[in-house]
């Protein structure tokens, strides 16, 4: 359970959390709980049980954080109004039309502009759902960006194993983000992640995690591909020994010719269209603000590289 942790973590004398012998470092990015983006909700996040109500003064250990209000479609238009007059207007007149819930931060280019998931997303934002004694409640309150500190000097990150999902904290030098001090505030083993959504209103920055007694959070990490990656899907990993002459030629050819002098092992996995993907992480690139680096290969069973035309979503 997450609350025992079970932790028999490493850590160097940097202070950077290290995977357990035998344990395979899959990715590491920065992470909170996500925030609302249609205009009712626009800036805001709750915390419910499986009856809508706010729990957050129910969470061991929390400290006391803003309490929000959802705006009212009245409400809303004139604020609008207020700022940008009539095209603030016609915005919110056609994001209500849509079913997007008003203007709010205009959606990016791979957004979606309008909600499939009203209830959750335009006339309440629940980022954390469970009942009493549920994982989700187990999350640490440094996620919630109104309660941790500055989110400038003090980040978050979500650091995925073959075996486990990890939260730790620490504080970020702007003037030099490799010094890194990590705490550790949460972890689950994979088996109590039951499934991964991707969540697109407005932008592709959002994801949705069930864990396997059905409560969920809602998260938010601006690399939710690197975040997402292995957890989606149980990672089928083919072992470098496993490998073919020609896709172990290639696993070559790419290790020699990178930029990078300090790649890890790389991790080699076969993905459901049948290509495989090469991925090695880069030590010294490590960030404190934006996480792990590393350099990739996708390949064919041959070991040859697809053709553009040849790529698949989970290729990316």
């Amino acid at each position: 359970m997450a609350t025992d942790m079970e932790t028999k973590h490493r850590k160097t004398d940097m202070h950077i959390w290290q995977p357990d012998p035998g344990e395979i470092l899959l990715s590491r990015t920065p992470v909170t709980f996500a925030t609302g983006e249609a205009m009712p909700v626009s800036g805001m996040r709750w915390f419910r049980d499986t009856e809508r109500n706010d729990i957050q003064n129910e969470l061991p250990g929390w400290p006391e954080g803003p309490v929000y209000t959802p705006r009212s479609p009245g409400n809303s238009l004139a604020r609008n109004v207020g700022k940008g007059g009539a095209l603030a207007l016609v915005a919110v007149v056609m994001g209500v039309l849509t079913g997007g819930g008003g203007s709010g931060p205009s959606p990016s280019k791979s957004g979606k502009a309008t909600s499939d998931d009203r209830a959750d997303e335009v006339d309440d934002f629940p980022v954390m759902w469970g009942a009493r004694g549920t994982i989700a409640r187990t999350l640490p309150w440094q996620l919630d960006p109104a309660r941790s500190p500055d989110q400038e000097r003090y980040r978050t990150h979500a650091i995925v194993t073959d075996r486990r999902l990890v939260v730790v904290g620490g504080p970020v030098q702007k003037k030099n983000r490799k010094i890194i001090d990590d705490e550790v505030l949460w972890e689950i083993p994979r088996s109590d992640i039951s499934h991964v959504e991707a969540r697109n209103f407005r932008h592709e920055r959002d994801v949705k995690l069930i864990f396997a007694d059905g409560s969920w959070c809602r998260l938010e990490s601006h690399n939710r591909n690197k975040f997402t990656r292995y957890l989606i899907s149980t990672p089928d990993f083919i072992p470098l020994g496993s490998l073919t002459q020609g896709q172990r030629d290639a696993v070559d050819d790419f290790l020699a010719t990178t930029d990078a002098t300090d790649l890890s092992e790389p991790v080699v996995t076969r993905l459901p269209c049948g290509h495989y993907r090469v991925e090695a992480l880069v030590p010294s690139e490590l960030d404190a603000f934006f996480g792990s680096s590393s350099r990739k290969l996708n390949m064919n069973a041959d070991g040859s590289e697809p053709e553009y035309t040849d790529y698949h979503p989970e290729d990316f």
